[in-house]
């Protein structure tokens, strides 16, 4: 059996290690973790030895190899000396999206994963989805002919948002990475593997439009809870959490993120005096809430993404034109239009309706988990649909872009 050391068991760390559990196929035996509550509980749901349970990572990585693997979900701007540490030690990598928020820091785990021969798996979750194995097979069999275009919409959610983004842990660049890079790096990363070779120039259009001051309602609060307006907000603190309580996936995810404590008093005192409780138009945010990004790859073909906070969280919604066909799909059902016989075919891929971490992301993160732990059970490294250099070249994509929307040039790759 496979073992795992968890370097960070909030809500990504604790989703594979559930996984791993659920399966039989691996096992949790060393977890590291600064939060208190997180750590106990997640130890006690594994049966973590007490010598093996860690307050920080480097007492974790000061010992000899705890494990087979280590999988890597700490914060965003904290991924690269546990990376670097663990692969040294010879500990194969799970490394939570985004591998850093620098191409140094990327290049330096990527290296450091080459350098000691061990497997680094980058959680590009989207490419295991049932979904995707489909629309890709479709591709690769020439279903549609040559890929012309591919238009691609990222949902965040309104919501999704405001909870993340604006009030939670990825509303700031200087504390964690640009929007398009802590979220959406995801998708440039799937256009990629859709149309199976990477862009030669990039261009991108983005700004923080609407959570700003200006934008604040008329005699709106500081907090939801002492807002007269609040009712009438559909960004409500309030609404959004109290509705999550009796819902396993809601409390799972996004009201753990809030309060360990799910009842009505538990979120109210959160929401008091934590930051989840702040009006949208009152935070220290400095992210997107909108960005448009345009690939053209070398054959001359071209492709968009769009992220927008103003929709509903849901699957990602994909339209790829080919010269004999094209492919319309929303996450779950693809709809191929066969040009030479002008017909549509509708393919139900089976993922989940619900597309957010609650639900484990459409299957990805399930799937991914598993390929990481049978490619090191079985010796079989092609298991894991990308190497750490792979990742680092979707990732100078990403970065890319940024640079193309600060400077309002096409950037070159």
């Amino acid at each position: 059996m496979v073992t795992l050391a968890v370097i960070g068991a909030g809500l990504r760390g604790l989703s594979y290690a559930r996984r791993a559990l659920e399966t039989g196929r691996a096992r949790v035996v060393a977890v590291a973790e600064p939060d208190p509550r997180r750590r106990a509980s997640l130890a006690a749901e594994h049966g973590v030895p007490a010598e093996n349970v860690f307050t920080d990572w480097r007492d974790l990585l000061a010992r000899e190899r705890l494990a087979d693997a280590a999988v890597i979900a700490t914060q965003d701007r904290m991924h690269l000396e546990p990376a670097v540490r663990a692969a040294d030690l010879g500990y194969h990598i799970l490394l939570e999206k985004p591998m850093a928020p620098t191409e140094e820091d990327a290049v330096a785990i990527a290296e450091a994963a080459e350098r000691n021969g061990v497997l680094l798996a980058v959680c590009h979750v989207m490419r295991y989805t049932p979904y995707t194995t489909t629309l890709k097979a479709l591709i690769d069999k020439g279903r549609i002919g040559q890929v012309m275009n591919i238009q691609h919409l990222e949902q965040i959610g309104w919501w999704h948002q405001a909870h993340s983004f604006v009030r939670g842990n990825w509303r700031s660049e200087a504390e964690s990475a640009p929007m398009l890079l802590a979220k959406a790096c995801h998708d440039l990363d799937w256009i990629i593997h859709i149309k199976g070779a990477l862009p030669e120039r990039v261009s991108s259009f983005g700004n923080l439009v609407h959570f700003r001051p200006e934008q604040r309602p008329t005699g709106a609060a500081d907090r939801c809870l002492d807002c007269p307006v609040e009712a009438a907000c559909p960004y409500s603190a309030k609404r959004l959490y109290l509705d999550c309580l009796g819902d396993p996936a809601k409390e799972f995810w996004p009201l753990s993120a809030v309060t360990a404590d799910h009842t009505e008093a538990g979120v109210f005192a959160a929401l008091r005096d934590g930051p989840y409780g702040r009006c949208v138009y009152a935070c220290d945010n400095d992210v997107v809430d909108t960005q448009v990004v345009t690939m053209e790859f070398a054959d001359g073909t071209s492709a968009t993404c769009t992220v927008t906070a103003f929709a509903a969280l849901e699957h990602r919604k994909t339209r790829v034109f080919g010269t004999h066909g094209s492919i319309e799909g929303d996450g779950v059902v693809l709809r191929v239009h066969d040009f030479l016989t002008d017909k549509v075919s509708v393919i139900d891929t089976q993922a989940g309706a619900d597309a957010s971490a609650a639900s484990g992301h459409g299957g990805g993160d399930d799937a991914l988990l598993d390929a990481f732990v049978d490619a090191i059970a079985d010796n079989a490294p092609q298991l894991v649909l990308t190497s750490g250099n792979e990742s680092l070249a979707t990732h100078r994509v990403v970065w890319a872009a940024e640079r193309a929307r600060h400077s309002g040039t096409v950037i070159p790759l």
